[in-house]
Formats: C-alpha cells, sequence, structure tokens
C-alpha cells in the first residue's frame, strides 16, 4: 500500500486533471450552441437555393450541362478522377471522432483508381503526411472555425478543378449528427449533381416547361450551382463541428466521471493508510510504555 503522502499527490493531480475536464466540456458546449445558432441563421438562405434548383429540374428535366456531367458519354464508364474532400478536427480529445471519418476516408482512397485529397483540419494532414498519401490541397484553420468565407474558398478550387475537368467527381466526407447522443460518417457527392435528387417524381413522367426563362436554364445553373456547392460545404463543415464539440463533452465528461471514481477510491484508500500509519503510532507508544514499565519492574 501506498503511504498517505503519495496518495495525497495523486489526488492533488487528479484534481488539477478534473479541473481542465471540466473547463474543456464547458468551452465544448458554449462553441456548440454558437455554431448551431451560426447554422440556423444561414440555413434558410441555402434551402432557397435549393427549392430554386429543384423548381428548374421541374421544368428542365432533361437539361444538359457540365454541372450534371463533365464528360463524354462514352468516357464515363472508364476510370474517374474522384476529389474527396476530407473534414476532421484541429485537435484530439474527442473520442473516436477523428479515427472514424479517418479510416472511412483512407478506404475510399486506396479504393479509387484516380484519387485526389482535399484535407480540412490539422489532424488530417498529420494522418495522411505520416502515411506519405499525397494531399493536392489542405485548408488551414478552418474545422476551428467554420464560416462562409472559408466555404466559399474550399468551393473555388473544388468547382474550378471540376470545371477544369481536373475531377470527374468530388464527395464530402464528414461526420453528421443521427441525434444528440449519436453521429455517423457521412459520404456524399457534391458533383457533378444528380438529378434525381431535384425531382420530386424522379421516376415519373417529365413534363416540360411551357415557359420560357431569362436568362437562360443554363445560365442559371453557373450562378445557382456555386452557390448550392458553397452551402453544402459550410452545412458539412458546421455539422462536423458541432460533432467534434459534441464528442469532445461526452469524452470529458467520461473523463471527469473517472476521475470522481478515482478520488473515490484513493480517498478510502487515504484513509485506510492514515489510520494504519495511526494505529502503528499506537502501538509503537504502548509498545514503548510496556517496555519502560518492564524495565523499573
Amino acid at each position: 500500500m501506498a503511504n498517505s503522502i503519495e496518495i495525497k499527490n495523486r489526488i492533488k493531480s487528479i484534481r488539477d486533471t478534473m479541473k481542465i475536464t471540466r473547463a474543456m466540456y464547458m468551452i465544448s458546449s458554449n462553441k456548440l450552441q454558437k455554431a448551431r445558432q451560426s447554422q440556423a441563421a444561414t440555413e434558410p438562405y441555402f434551402h432557397g437555393l435549393r427549392d430554386e434548383l429543384e423548381k428548374l429540374m421541374e421544368h428542365f428535366p432533361e437539361i444538359e450541362h457540365i454541372y450534371f456531367d463533365n464528360r463524354p458519354k462514352d468516357k464515363q464508364e472508364t476510370i474517374k478522377r474522384q476529389g474527396f474532400v476530407v473534414i476532421t478536427g484541429d485537435k484530439g480529445l474527442a473520442g473516436a471522432y477523428n479515427h472514424n471519418v479517418l479510416k472511412k476516408a483512407e478506404e475510399l482512397y486506396r479504393a479509387s483508381d484516380d484519387p485526389h485529397l482535399f484535407v480540412i483540419g490539422q489532424v488530417g494532414y498529420h494522418y495522411f503526411s505520416a502515411r506519405d498519401i499525397a494531399m493536392d490541397k489542405e485548408f488551414h484553420y478552418t474545422a476551428q472555425n467554420p464560416t462562409l468565407h472559408r466555404a466559399r474558398l474550399i468551393k473555388e478550387v473544388i468547382v474550378d478543378a471540376y470545371l477544369e475537368e481536373q475531377l470527374d467527381e468530388v464527395y464530402v466526407i464528414y461526420t453528421g449528427m443521427v441525434n444528440s447522443l449519436e453521429s455517423e460518417v457521412k459520404v456524399d457527392q457534391i458533383l457533378p449533381l444528380k438529378r434525381r435528387d431535384f425531382l420530386e417524381d424522379p421516376d415519373g413522367n417529365a413534363h416540360p416547361s411551357e415557359y420560357e426563362f431569362l436568362p437562360s436554364p443554363g445560365l442559371l445553373l453557373e450562378q445557382l450551382v456555386p452557390g448550392y456547392v458553397t452551402g453544402f460545404i459550410f452545412g458539412a463543415l458546421t455539422e462536423a463541428f458541432c460533432c467534434e464539440q459534441n464528442a469532445r463533452m461526452m469524452a470529458m465528461k467520461s473523463a471527469t466521471d473517472n476521475a470522481s471514481e478515482m478520488l473515490r477510491k484513493l480517498s478510502i484508500e487515504f484513509n485506510r493508510a492514515r489510520q494504519a500509519a495511526i494505529t502503528q503510532e499506537i502501538t509503537e507508544v504502548v509498545g514503548g510504555a510496556k517496555a519502560l514499565k518492564r524495565r523499573k519492574g
């Protein structure tokens, strides 16, 4: 059994750690609320963009445009250049949050014939660097501060590469919320767009428009799609950030609970050590008194 001084030092160390875990829990809780407010404030605009795309597709279901497929039909079954936007955190201490998304990203990367990586977050950057996996672009200071400006910067890189036919498909790999306690890794294709996603009745009969659009539907798509991609990326960044903060809150709560249990056990051990020390002192005093009495006798 450790002596009382060693146990007291361990108790002090655990209490100091608990202060840190509690503070991190509160910070993550505050960041989570702000991120949700930011997402809620911008959602109406991007929902409006999607509604406009749905209306356009309703009138022109057979429209041909580069945003729906940028390759000739005779080449659509050949090797595709796939771009993967991987969203991770800048820090750890968030349970399996980073591990799950990186595992999925590496799986898709190795299964692709011509993959291109666009990494958000320092954890992802160091992960792929350690495995000598080439990255086309790494976006700094975005995971901890998801804003519309940063989403637009990412959109410009992705859309330009797509329009220049450097990429045939673009996927976003991120962590999404299932409910307040559960999250899962999501893989969503953002380019090219899928017609079925914007048609209310994708299996029904098409009803061509009897109206004339000014400007043309093609020009409308050129204006609407970049904004839609920006909104999708911003939504993914914000949702991933919310999941990270939620995972960190749960990890810090678990760490605090474990520390409390350790303190309880150490307190019992400390009391036993102190009682043993007191008992030993009493025994020594009694033994000394008896020895002195025998000596006098």
